[in-house]
Formats: C-alpha cells, sequence, structure tokens
C-alpha cells in the first residue's frame, strides 16, 4: 500500500485528540449556557476558523470553489442536522455520566456506522475489519456497563442515540464528499466542511433567537472560551473530513475509538475521575481492536 494511504489513519488520530479537548470545554459550557447553547459554540464559533482555512486552501492550490450537484445537498443536509441532534445527546448524556463512561457509550457508533455505510454508500466492510470493529466495541461496552452507576437507563440510551446520529452525520457528509469527485479531497472535504456549518449556524441561531434568545446573548458574552472550543471544533472537524475523504466511515470510527484513551486522561487529570479495573480492561479491548483494524489495511 502507498504510504499516502495511511493518512487518513493521521488524520483520524488528530481529529479524535482535538475533539477530545473540544468536548471538555463543551461539557464545561453546559452548566452556563445550557445544552443547546453549548452545542450552538462548536458551529457559530467553529464557522470562521473552517471558512479561513477553505480560503487559504484556495489561494495556495488556485482551485475553484466546487459547483455541487443537487445529489450534494441531501447528504450535507443529513450530515449538519444529524451532528447537531448528535452534540445535544452527548452534552445531555454528560450531565449524567463521567465524561469518559459518556464518550464510552458513543464510541459504539462504529458498529452502527458500519452499517449505515455499507447500506447508503457501498462502503465495503472485510472480515478482519468487522472482527477489529467488534472487539473495540465490545470494549467501550465493558467500559459502560457498570453495576450502581448513577443514572441508569437514561444516559445509557441518550449516549447510544448520540453514536446512531454522529454515526448518520458521517455518513452524510461522506455521500457529501464523494459527490464532489472531480475536485481534490482537501477542496472537497473543507468545502463540504463549511456548508455544514452554515447550515448549523443558521439553525441554531434561529432556534435560540426563536425561542431562547437570552442563551444566544450568553454565549456571545462567552466568547473567549467559546471561541477556544469553537476552534478545536473547527480543528477536529477539518481532519475528520479529511479521513472521510479517503477511507470509509467505519474504518474511521473504528480508529477514532482512541478518543476514549484521550478521554480517559482528561477524565483523571482534568475531572478528578477515577479508572476502574474495568474500565482498563475495556481499553485494552479498543486498543486490541485499533491494532487489528490497522493490521488489516
Amino acid at each position: 500500500m502507498r504510504d499516502s494511504a495511511w493518512l487518513w489513519a493521521l488524520f483520524t488520530v488528530i481529529a479524535a485528540a482535538a475533539q477530545t479537548a473540544r468536548n471538555a470545554m463543551q461539557r464545561e459550557l453546559t452548566a452556563t449556557l445550557g445544552t443547546v447553547g453549548a452545542t450552538h459554540v462548536r458551529f457559530l464559533f467553529g464557522f470562521p476558523f473552517a471558512l479561513l482555512s477553505l480560503l487559504a486552501i484556495m489561494l495556495v492550490s488556485g482551485d475553484p470553489l466546487p459547483r455541487p450537484g443537487w445529489v450534494f445537498w441531501p447528504w450535507v443536509f443529513d450530515g449538519a442536522l444529524a451532528q447537531i441532534a448528535a452534540t445535544a445527546l452527548m452534552l445531555a448524556a454528560m450531565n449524567d455520566r463521567s465524561f469518559v463512561v459518556t464518550i464510552a457509550y458513543i464510541k459504539t457508533e462504529p458498529v452502527q456506522v458500519a452499517l449505515f455505510g455499507f447500506v447508503l454508500l457501498g462502503d465495503v466492510v472485510t472480515l478482519p475489519m468487522a472482527i477489529a470493529i467488534l472487539i473495540a466495541t465490545a470494549g467501550v461496552i465493558v467500559m459502560s456497563l457498570k453495576p450502581g452507576m448513577p443514572g441508569g437507563l437514561r444516559p445509557t440510551l441518550l449516549g447510544l442515540a448520540a453514536g446512531a446520529m454522529f454515526g448518520l452525520s458521517a455518513t452524510g457528509y461522506r455521500g457529501g464528499i464523494l459527490s464532489l469527485g472531480g475536485h481534490g479531497y482537501v477542496m472537497a472535504a473543507t468545502f463540504t466542511l463549511v456548508v455544514g456549518l452554515v447550515i448549523q449556524s443558521a439553525t441554531l441561531s434561529l432556534y435560540l433567537a426563536w425561542r431562547e434568545s437570552a442563551v444566544l446573548a450568553a454565549i456571545f458574552r462567552a466568547w473567549r472560551p467559546s471561541m477556544l472550543a469553537g476552534f478545536m471544533g473547527a480543528l477536529a472537524s477539518q481532519f475528520w473530513f479529511l479521513a472521510f475523504a479517503l477511507a470509509s466511515v467505519a474504518s474511521v470510527r473504528t480508529l477514532a475509538l482512541v478518543e476514549v484513551l484521550f478521554a480517559q486522561g482528561i477524565s483523571r487529570f482534568v475531572f478528578g475521575q477515577s479508572t476502574t479495573p474495568r474500565e482498563l480492561i475495556g481499553i485494552v479491548l479498543v486498543v486490541i481492536g485499533v491494532v487489528l483494524l490497522m493490521w488489516s489495511y
């Protein structure tokens, strides 16, 4: 395999690290802005950075903006709206459970996204890839299903639903990127990201202006932490989209389970939440699954 074919893996690891940092920042913003307000931060404050990235790519490459056909729009609307729902569900789950366990619930996504990618995009999942996905997902299930934890069924369902929505979003965005086949993958990925953020920023701004104008004002008052969260969100999204342009959503989202390891570090050293033996077993399974996935390529 050509060395460039491994770029998707590098892009995925960078995206996972940036997303973990952004999730931690959004979790802190939920206390002052609420779930919808903290959800909006990643889109509203991420859009300017994504737009600057698109302009820089145009200047460096000299490529014109894509002219998407009609098939692009259903894909990108699916990606944008499903991501809004996924982020809101994720933050709601974080209110009930620890940071790392919530991320673990969400990371059951690879099994769901493998099915979405196969049905909607025709992405192929080989037997070694399927085994890797199942082992890694088993790891997050081991971490999640712990007796005696507060919150019960509600945070579990919220986390699983968030994973499903993230899976639909990733599939939609990959479909949008692939529909721009006449352009280089960097331009196609970045253009799709900017269009998605426009849809998300407009949708949530209109909703908050109509239903919760005080939250919209609070978002702008908290512009300093919001700007940093937006930057990290845009950085993560840029690399997610680059990875989606080069590999199947199942491969990207399975390797993205390394985010559980990053989340474990933040949970322990930032939020002061301890790691149990069960969580350690789950982490080992995640690592084994990720190694098998990389070996299958």
